[in-house]
């Protein structure tokens, strides 16, 4: 099997004016080819710099893909680089300047000699046409190994390697194999506690492999096999699956592309029962997360953010509440919260998630408040609470998380 290697080229990268999104993208089809993939570079528009990482990564890999650098501009050096590292000429290809010379005609535009520059490939390269724009993309087969040069416009990059490179580089690496993933995804439980249950299947994997990802609120498992084909690469995962649902099956909501959200508005829209919501630390998330995969379950919802607001919108709906005990009494508050937005919503069911946030602290994950979650159906409430509460990203994404997948336990249950 082939090992590959991603350079991205361009100092706006290193600067953090762009985010390199197009490694992560090619990755994932070479792994889907059954290319490994051992190194990513990013390295700026400087000539020495980029003949030493290029350099370098020929003398490691057998494919090198090069992604930017190949435009009309005079930082736009690739070329120059991978004929030097490569010891071939620069030499302009004459077909490419017609090409050039008709596209820039076509827009009634004059072909000027910075865009010709594109038409300059190292000697004896292949030529890869590019429809969606004006730089060639080409391929040197060195004698260490294969560099391909590709655009750093995605939608060109992600067009040419689909459609170009994928059938060059089967034929080329005569590839044989692919490599499925199958992505089991849990919550309700860390990944520590994952890694404790199946630890076993890790350490021991081979073909297939598994391995752990863990986001806010939520852990995946992923299953990669190795095939001739892909009915081959699943017969080898489902009995890894087997066991692992076997072991931590309750926490496990979805596979590959599927989202806790979604899932649990299907089973709300199945059941045919209608939702309202409140939320306060979360500022929206937990709304906006079930109303995008699922407008029609959601009626209703309110955010809350300081005490007198929420002591009027509680008012409305009990006007004999003594609110000062209710305040004192954080689960309680959720409790009657989620009551009162099913009353306000109308709705089967009411969700209430309420935190209570270390206002003295300025941490973004784990921040050390709390929070309560509530659902009340008019008969019987389910309540959860964690240890954390906080206004960062992470925190208000995992607590969003929590409230979701309790709800889809009480779902399941009811």
């Amino acid at each position: 099997m082939p090992s590959a290697e991603i350079i991205s080229i361009g100092s706006e990268l290193l600067l953090g004016q762009i985010v390199d999104t197009n490694s992560a993208w090619m990755s994932d089809r070479l792994s889907s080819l059954g290319v490994n993939l051992y190194y990513q570079s990013t390295v700026g528009d400087n000539f020495d710099r980029m003949h030493e990482v290029i350099d370098n990564a020929l003398d490691r890999s057998d494919l090198v893909i090069t992604g930017g650098g190949i435009g009309p501009t005079q930082d736009d050096i690739t070329r120059d680089v991978v004929a030097k590292v490569t010891k071939r000429k620069l030499i302009k290809n004459q077909r490419l300047v017609n090409e050039l010379e008709s596209r820039f005609h076509k827009r009634g535009l004059t072909l000027t000699s910075n865009n010709e520059r594109q038409a300059y490939i190292p000697e004896g390269s292949i030529i890869v046409d590019n429809p969606n724009g004006t730089a060639p993309s080409f391929i040197v087969e060195d004698d260490r190994g294969v560099v391909i040069c590709l655009p750093g416009v995605p939608f060109e990059m992600k067009w040419l390697f689909d459609n170009k490179l994928i059938p060059y580089i089967t034929e080329k690496f005569n590839l044989s194999e692919t490599i499925i993933y199958r992505v089991l995804k849990m919550s309700g439980i860390g990944e520590s506690n994952v890694d404790d249950k199946i630890g076993y299947l890790i350490a021991g994997s081979n073909n297939p492999t598994v391995g752990v990802l863990a986001h806010p609120g939520q852990v995946d498992v992923r299953i990669a096999a190795k095939a001739k084909n892909s009915n081959e690469a699943n017969k080898l995962i489902d009995p890894i699956e087997n066991e692992i649902r076997k072991i931590l099956g309750k926490h496990i909501f979805g596979v590959d592309n599927e989202t806790i959200d979604s899932i649990v508005l299907r089973i709300l829209r199945d059941k045919n029962i209608t939702i309202g919501i409140y939320e306060d630390v979360t500022s929206g998330l937990l709304m906006d997360q079930l109303f995008h995969s699922g407008p029609k379950s959601f009626v209703n919802g309110i955010v809350i953010n300081d005490i007198d607001s929420l002591k009027n919108f509680l008012s409305d709906i009990y006007p004999n509440d003594n609110l000062t005990d209710l305040i004192n009494s954080p689960l309680d508050m959720a409790k009657r919260l989620s009551n009162a937005i099913r009353i306000f919503s109308k709705s089967n069911i009411g969700l209430a998630l309420h935190a209570r946030v270390n206002a003295s602290q300025n941490v973004q994950n784990l921040d050390s408040g709390n929070t309560y979650i509530s659902i009340f159906d008019g008969k019987e409430y389910m309540t959860k609470s964690f240890p954390y509460a906080g206004r960062g990203n992470p925190d208000r994404l995992r607590m969003s998380v929590n409230a979701i997948d309790l709800l889809r336990s009480y779902l399941i249950k009811g």
